[in-house]
């Protein structure tokens, strides 16, 4: 479950957003430029909102996930979901988020049921296979360069001073964690 349903409003279904949870999603948040010339662009134009977001998010606490949606259908079409360390930092960036606008457009965001990505990502799009198109309820995750990813998560490790939370056994023994598709990973700093 990822959070979104294609019926929104019109739903027969009850919705209930979490109480607590360590996730938020901003909903239709990124609108990739309509008039860009190359790929080029559009990449870059991608990782400056990557950016912006991740570093804004980081006000409120330990960002240790970030995915954008590029899904075609309208509930999750440009979602963003952010999951931090803490439902403290979740909260405090949904209740702050809410008030603020992005793009000359108001951001609508909430809690979010997803606290793990690995089962709300669509693996078969991962894997360029996906034939459910505007039918799939799965994340289609945007791919954001390892570099970008790589800078803002030691960025934010160096100016909190913290270790991730979240560390493998490969990790924990050469100081890395692996490249993955799953998730925006970076070197661990070395430990103190």
């Amino acid at each position: 479950m990822i959070g979104a349903c294609r019926h929104g409003d019109k739903c027969s279904k009850r919705h209930n957003s979490p109480i607590n949870s360590y996730t938020i999603v901003i909903y239709n948040m990124y609108v990739p430029p309509r008039d860009y010339k190359d790929l080029h662009a559009l990449t870059e134009d991608f990782e400056s909102f990557y950016e912006d977001v991740f570093l804004e998010a980081a006000r409120f606490g330990e960002v240790q996930e970030l995915i954008v949606c590029e899904n075609k259908t309208d509930h999750l079409n440009g979602n963003v979901y952010i999951r931090y360390s803490t439902i403290d930092a979740a909260k405090a960036a949904r209740d702050a988020l809410i008030t603020r606008w992005y793009g000359e457009r108001p951001l609508y965001c909430d809690l979010s049921h997803v606290t793990d990505f690995r089962e709300a990502v669509c693996k078969s799009y991962e894997e360029g296979t996906c034939d459910r198109g505007e039918q799939c309820n799965f994340i289609h995750r945007r791919i954001i360069g390892y570099h970008i990813a790589n800078g803002l998560m030691l960025s934010q490790w160096k100016s909190r001073h913290i270790m991730p939370q979240h560390r493998s056994d490969e990790a924990r023994n050469t100081g890395h964690v692996a490249h993955s598709s799953a998730a925006v990973t970076a070197p661990l700093p070395p430990s103190a």
